[in-house]
């Protein structure tokens, strides 16, 4: 039937163009912004996904920095503790060197050990990076317990997880400093003290609470010996023979020391390769979800402004209908 009043093929050509318009209008959107679920009304449950792992992916960088901060750190007590190991076996060769020696040779090499205690204080109390030295260490401020003599393990946050039921923890990884400090100006007992300054037994060269420091020249069974302390002056060849064993233990501990830096160092390596890898990981699961294929929006648009010209063109012979009705009257 023909009308005058509703052009029905007009109103069908008119929501065709509208639709292709409509497309056209998404898939410019989607090109200009490179996104294909750019906010929640495009995909809700892609958007939420993507944004809960966009913000991940952003607490994963803190992490990365904090990694890199506690390598620092790591670097730098490892580096310490390794000159401070190449000045206890220059002390114990000192040492060696007295057994058996004159009055003043001791004092000359006494002179010597002195002067490297002192590099092995400056080396300890120089081991500071961003406020935090953990060789020459606090306790009482650590700890925040005067009478514990105790330092808390340092930490270095390693690692952002988010479980199945969306609960986020931090991963840690600790570093024993009660293990691997050198001198404790707040420790009150030999057991508690730093490597260097707590009072060794000379019978087993271990630090314990027993040990007293030893009088020259007057053997005791609970002689005590500290390296950070050590003088050869006036004491005997017996007596000095126990302060190398003590030099010697304590030499093992402090490489026990440095195998726990480099256990640790290793792992914060590890780590940021790791949680690098990891990022990467997230973001292109998130590209997977939210980004436009440019390729296939490039041909979509070529496609859509086709239709749209022939939309346009169909609406414009859907219009002439009327023109039709008009031309039966005039015959």
């Amino acid at each position: 039937m023909a009308s005058i009043m509703t052009n029905a093929s007009a109103l069908t050509a008119l929501q065709s163009l509208n639709a292709t318009n409509k497309a056209l209008e998404t898939t410019q959107t989607r090109i200009s912004t490179g996104y294909r679920v750019a906010e929640a009304a495009d995909n809700a449950a892609y958007w939420s996904i993507a944004t809960t792992m966009n913000s991940d992916k952003s607490a994963m960088s803190t992490v990365q920095d904090a990694l890199g901060l506690g390598a620092s750190k790591i670097d730098t007590a490892y580096t310490a503790m390794n000159k401070a190991i190449d000045i206890v076996n220059d002390i114990k060769v000192k040492v060696v060197a007295a057994v058996g020696a004159s009055a003043a040779d001791k004092e000359k090499i006494q002179t010597e050990i002195e002067a490297l205690q002192g590099q092995l204080k400056s080396y300890a109390d120089s081991a500071t990076f961003s406020g935090t030295n953990w060789l020459s260490v606090n306790s009482t401020v650590a700890a925040g317990n005067p009478s514990a003599g105790t330092h808390s393990p340092a930490q270095i946050v390693s690692s952002f997880n988010r479980d199945t039921s969306g609960n986020v923890t931090l991963g840690k990884i600790e570093i024993a400093v009660q293990d691997i400090k050198l001198f404790d100006a707040a420790a009150t007992t030999n057991t508690t003290k730093g490597i260097l300054e707590g009072l060794r037994l000379a019978t087993s060269g271990l630090r314990d609470d027993t040990a007293v420091a030893a009088a020259a020249n007057t053997v005791a069974a609970t002689d005590g010996y500290a390296v950070a302390t050590l003088t050869v002056v006036g004491f005997n060849d017996t007596q000095i023979e126990q302060m190398i064993r003590i030099v010697d233990v304590a030499l093992g501990e402090m490489q026990d020391a440095a195998t726990i830096l480099g256990a640790a160092k290793k792992q914060v390596d590890q780590q940021k390769s790791f949680t690098t890898s990891l990022m990467d990981s997230i973001e292109r699961g998130v590209s997977q979800l939210v980004d436009a294929d440019m390729n296939k929006e490039s041909t979509r648009l070529q496609a859509l402004q086709v239709q749209q010209q022939l939309g346009i063109q169909a609406l414009s012979i859907a219009n002439t209908n009327a023109q039709r009705i008009l031309a039966l009257f005039q015959n």
